[in-house]
């Protein structure tokens, strides 16, 4: 700790010894006029725009009621199963045509996604001197910071970042895209040494490669990975590539972009929110309580000893202490996340394969009971799944990857995404979002200083 901060640091208890109830609003506050978490009281979300780029679906209404369904996610209209399973079974990588579908709102033909392809090589090098300038030079302990770091001080290297015309938006998300796995391997190869002071190894993307292989390629001390991995790993890209513009990260993203400001700013806002626990970091998380529950768990075949572990975690004495089972539940989703269950469909065979599967069907057992668990405390019938970070965390385990990598992984997939709502929002918004909030608080008077208590 700096010796400015050590000094700050002494004095904040006093500062702040009862700052926080200040922040206090009390509970009968909130009403049915004011939606917190942009939620109805219905459970359905608060309606702010329209969007042509991707479409959740967990539930439908029916006399003004929500009717659960299978989850279906849709990019662009096609649904996110066709895209993932028709090149699994085919053995091609599909992330850089969904990212294609995305941006440009249609399929490629052949040519269209080989000049995509090119155009992705060619932005893939990092500007000169940035890795020197912004990654080794000032490392970061969290990939996360890092990455939202370089992507505002790519505005610097752009020769026009702020013009907001169709090919200049489509320009900026193609070099974003082909560039932040680049940024984050090696924002992770730096940080690795300078905080874990493990050896340093910089690879460099090469031309011909997946964005799935080259990122497996560039992590990796000895650049090696198998066809099965780097298809493993595209299947978690296109999964994660798009998500409606609900979600907190595509939201953030399109508010900034309403104001007028820039790509750069606004993507950095994104991962920003993708960072958070609740969103992004929630596979992490996931591994972190199954870390837990292994050490307590007596039997990792008994129900019973499950049942009052996962009772532990939801009062607040285990896990991290927050009273959540993460990775269970979902805003939209109700009797399925299509995601989870494209995962789950393959994780079986992977886990076996590589000595795991009685850990994977102990996190089965923690899916089944813990949805048993959340939907009795709720007091109602309305199902529940698990939503893509129950098992994501496993399968990117399971591809030796590390799990500071997680969600900078989700960022390297979903800015295909991000850059689709930038789009949309500057090109069909027009307006800033001014969301409002109800000011509580009583009418003071101002007290001169040598008056105050």
């Amino acid at each position: 700790m700096s010796e400015e901060k050590r000094i700050i640091q002494k004095y904040m208890p006093t500062l702040c010894a009862d700052t926080a109830e200040r922040y206090e609003i009390p509970a009968n506050v909130f009403n049915s006029s004011i939606h917190r978490g942009l939620r109805n009281y219905d459970g359905t979300g608060v309606l702010v725009g329209a969007t042509r780029i991707g479409s959740v679906r967990g539930y439908y209404m029916e006399d003004g009621e929500r009717v659960p369904m299978d989850g279906k996610l849709l990019f662009r209209g096609i649904r996110v199963t066709d895209l993932a399973e028709n090149h699994w079974q085919s053995g091609t990588f599909g992330y850089e045509e969904v990212a294609y579908l995305l941006l440009l709102g249609k399929l490629p033909n052949r040519a269209q996604m080989e000049l995509f392809t090119a155009m992705l090589a060619e932005a893939r090098p990092l500007p000169q001197g940035f890795f020197d300038d912004m990654i080794l030079k000032n490392p970061s302990p969290n990939v996360m910071n890092g990455l939202a770091r370089s992507i505002l001080a790519l505005y610097t290297y752009d020769d026009d970042p702020d013009s907001r015309t169709v090919e200049n938006l489509m320009s900026q998300s193609v070099s974003l895209i082909a560039r932040l796995p680049v940024i984050v391997a090696q924002t992770y190869a730096v940080k690795r040494h300078v905080y874990n002071g493990k050896s340093l190894y910089i690879h460099h993307p090469k031309d011909g490669l997946s964005l799935a292989e080259n990122f497996l390629r560039m992590i990796r001390k000895d650049k090696s990975y198998t066809p099965e991995e780097a298809k493993l790993l595209d299947l978690m890209l296109i999964i994660h590539a798009e998500h409606g513009g609900g979600n907190n990260s595509a939201f953030v993203c399109r508010a900034l972009s309403s104001s007028g400001t820039d790509t750069y700013s606004a993507i950095a806002g994104a991962v920003g929110s993708l960072k958070g626990p609740l969103h992004g970091g929630a596979n992490a998380k996931v591994m972190e309580m199954f870390r837990w529950l292994n050490e307590n768990v007596s039997d990792r075949k008994d129900d019973d000893a499950i049942r009052v572990q996962l009772n532990r975690i939801l009062a607040g004495e285990g896990g991290d202490g927050s009273g959540k089972i993460y990775g269970l539940g979902h805003a939209v989703y109700t009797m399925s996340d299509p995601r989870a269950v494209l995962i789950k469909k393959y994780a079986r065979d992977m886990a076996e394969s590589a000595g795991r599967l009685e850990e994977f069907e102990f996190m089965e057992r923690v899916e089944r009971l813990g949805v048993e668990i959340l939907s009795a405390k709720k007091k109602d019938d309305f199902p529940m799944c698990a939503n893509v970070d129950f098992y994501s965390g496993f399968v990117y385990s399971i591809l030796r990857i590390p799990e500071e990598l997680y969600t900078p992984l989700f960022a390297i997939a979903r800015i295909a995404g991000w850059c689709a709502h930038r789009m949309e929002e500057v090109l069909t918004g027009g307006r800033i979002m001014r969301p409002a909030y109800r000011a509580v608080m009583p009418r003071l008077e101002y007290v001169p200083i040598d008056e105050r208590e």
